[in-house]
């Protein structure tokens, strides 16, 4: 072989491993452009996903803050319901102290008439005949008065 097909080799040698090495540097810088676009595609996605995120949070911020409210209400409503129950249990307490104190006053009314003390209704009523009897003897008696003065 002589020199000049040796010299031609290594140029065609040379030639096919800058052929190859642009082709690779090619092929890499289309690689990169296109995970370039990728990215940036996924970013556009990302900002639009952004905003309804956004958007659910302050939705959810709101939700929160209306469940605390409702939780404080509730809260306020369970102490004055609370309130109520203790104040109702003292007046139904005061009732019953004033109910056996009635009992008591109707027992004692009934031990001392003479008239019925088998039947408290029956004492009562006659209780009650027996004082319309007394007010109208002293209606009568003071008409007779008021004529005598006139």
């Amino acid at each position: 072989m002589n020199s000049h097909t040796i010299v031609l080799i290594v140029v065609a040698v040379v030639v096919v491993l800058l052929v190859i090495l642009g082709a690779a540097f090619l092929a890499r810088s289309a690689r990169e452009k296109k995970r370039r676009a990728e990215a940036d595609r996924i970013r556009e996605e990302a900002r639009e996903e952004s905003s309804r995120v956004q958007k659910r949070e302050a939705i959810a911020a709101e939700t929160e803050a209306r469940a605390r409210a409702a939780a404080a209400e509730a809260e306020a409503k369970a102490a004055e319901a609370a309130r109520l129950a203790d104040r109702a249990a003292s007046h139904r307490s005061e009732a019953a102290s004033s109910r056996e104190q009635l009992d008591a006053k109707w027992q004692q009314a009934d031990s001392l008439d003479p008239r019925r003390k088998d039947d408290p209704e029956a004492a009562y009523e006659m209780a009650k005949k027996d004082d319309r009897e007394r007010t109208d003897v002293e209606d009568t008696g003071h008409e007779h008065e008021d004529r005598a003065v006139t």
